[in-house]
C-alpha cells in the first residue's frame, strides 16, 4: 500500500531540537547520565506571584472557553506592555493571544502566504520558521551569515535576496540560535531596503527581548514606515519561565489580527483560560521582577564562553541575548574521533551525545551547517561538567 499520508506532512521535517531531546531521554532511560543542553527552556520555576494569580483564577472558576483572540483584560495588558517596553501603540483589536508564540507565527503564515510565495529567512533561524513556511506551501529563501559577521545579514544581502515573489521576511532578535541582537541602527538600515518593496511583510519575533545583556531591544515596528507591515510576536515562555503555560501573542495591523482570529477559531479557539489570567499578572509586573533570571543567564553566558574558549576548534562570538551559544565547529569536520568520522554538524552533535553524554543541537536545523547550538539554560554545575566532558572527549 502506498503511503496514505498527505504531501504536506511528508514534506515537513521533524524538529531537530525535539528529536535530540527525545534521543537524550532514551539514553537516560538506559541509565546514562545525560546533561541536556539542547532545549531552549529556562530551568527556573515560574515566579511565585504568577503561580498565585493562576491559583486565584482557578478559585474564581475561570473554566469556560475564552474569546478566540484572548480575554479583553489580557489584550489590554499586552497593549500596555507594548507601550511600556517597546514604544509601540496597539489597540486591543490588534492583539491576538495564542497557544504559544509558535501558534502565533503559524497563524500569521497561514493568513498571509500563498503557494509559491517566497519567505526570506536570515540564517541562522529558529527551526520552526522553515517548517511553518513549508506548511503554508511557501518557498524558503535563506540569507546566510557567519560567526565572522556576528550572524547578522547586511542590507546588500537583503536586497540581493528579494524577488517579485518575496512576501515575508522573519526577523528574530535576540536570536535563537545565535544569541545575536540587532541594534536599532542595523534594523533601520535593513528597513531602508524594505521601504522600496511595499508588498513585503515583516514578522518580528521578540520572544527573548528581556533576556538581553546590554544592547537595548529595538522593535522593528518602531520604524515609522514599517509599523503597518510588521507583525510583532512575543510571549511569556522565555522571560517568565512559562514554557508549558503556552501563551504567545501578536501585535499587528487590525486586518491581519482579524484574519488570525478567524484562523485560530477553526484550529484551537482561545488559549488556556487559567494561563491567560496568570499572564495578565506577569505582564503587569515591572520587568525588574525577572531580572534575577537575566542576571543568572548572563553569568552562565560568561562561564560557558570562558570554558569553550579553552577547547581547540571551537570558534565563538559573544552573544548579546537569549541563552544560547552557537560555536562554529567545522574544525572537526573530516576528523575521526572514537572511530566515528565527523562529516558535519549532525555527526558532531551525535558524537557529543553518545560519547560525552551531552545533548546539543546540530546547526543544520538552523540553516548554519558549520555550527551547533548549546543552550546554557542549565545550572552552572551542569555547564561546567558538560563542557569538561566535551573537552575530555575532544582532547
Amino acid at each position: 500500500m502506498s503511503n496514505p499520508l498527505s504531501d504536506r506532512i511528508n514534506s515537513l521535517p521533524a524538529s531537530q531540537t525535539l528529536a535530540m531531546a527525545a534521543k537524550a531521554r532514551e539514553l537516560r532511560e538506559e541509565g546514562k547520565n545525560i546533561i541536556g543542553l539542547s532545549l531552549g527552556e529556562p530551568d527556573f520555576n515560574t515566579p511565585e506571584f504568577i503561580k498565585t494569580a493562576a491559583i486565584k483564577a482557578i478559585n474564581e472558576n475561570y473554566n469556560s472557553y475564552s474569546p478566540v483572540n484572548g480575554y479583553g483584560e489580557l489584550r489590554e495588558a499586552i497593549c500596555q506592555k507594548f507601550k511600556r517596553d517597546n514604544n509601540l501603540t496597539y489597540n486591543p483589536n490588534q492583539i491576538v493571544v495564542s497557544t504559544g508564540a509558535k501558534q502565533s507565527i503559524a497563524n500569521v503564515a497561514q493568513v498571509l502566504l500563498n503557494p509559491g510565495d517566497e519567505v526570506l529567512l536570515p540564517a541562522p533561524y529558529w527551526v520552526s520558521y522553515s517548517a511553518i513556511a513549508i506548511l503554508s506551501e511557501a518557498t524558503i529563501v535563506e540569507i546566510p551569515s557567519s560567526i565572522e559577521t556576528d550572524f547578522k545579514i547586511t542590507p546588500e544581502q537583503l536586497e540581493a535576496a528579494i524577488t517579485p515573489k518575496t512576501k515575508m521576511i522573519f526577523f528574530n532578535s535576540p536570536n535563537n540560535p545565535s544569541g545575536t541582537v540587532f541594534t536599532e541602527e542595523e534594523f533601520r538600515a535593513l528597513a531602508k531596503v524594505l521601504e522600496k518593496y511595499p508588498n513585503i511583510f515583516i514578522l518580528s519575533d521578540e520572544i527573548y527581548e528581556h533576556i538581553n545583556y546590554g544592547t537595548p531591544n529595538f522593535s522593528f515596528a518602531e520604524i515609522e514606515n514599517m509599523y503597518d507591515r510588521t507583525i510583532t510576536v512575543n510571549g511569556v515562555a522565555k522571560a517568565f519561565a512559562m514554557t508549558g503555560w503556552r501563551i504567545g501573542y501578536i501585535g499587528a495591523p487590525e486586518w491581519i489580527a482579524k484574519a488570525c482570529t478567524k484562523m485560530q477559531g477553526q484550529i484551537t479557539s482561545g488559549a488556556n483560560c487559567i494561563a491567560q489570567r496568570a499572564t495578565i499578572t506577569a505582564l503587569d509586573a515591572p520587568v525588574s521582577e525577572i531580572q534575577y533570571m537575566v542576571d543568572e543567564f548572563h553569568a552562565r553566558r560568561d562561564l560557558i564562553l570562558n570554558l569553550l574558549g579553552k577547547i581547540k576548534g571551537f570558534k565563538t562570538n559573544v552573544p548579546q541575548g537569549a541563552f544560547y551559544v552557537f560555536p562554529d565547529v567545522s574544525y572537526y569536520f573530516g576528523k575521526t574521533i572514537k572511530g566515528k568520522t565527523i562529516n558535519g554538524a549532525s555527526d558532531f552533535a551525535m558524537l557529543l551525545l553518545e560519547e560525552a553524554n551531552v545533548a546539543t543541537v546540530t546547526g543544520d536545523a538552523f540553516g548554519a551547517p558549520d555550527c551547533i547550538r548549546i543552550s546554557y539554560a542549565a545550572s552552572q554545575d551542569n555547564i561546567k561538567e558538560a563542557i569538561n566532558r566535551i573537552a575530555t572527549l575532544l582532547a
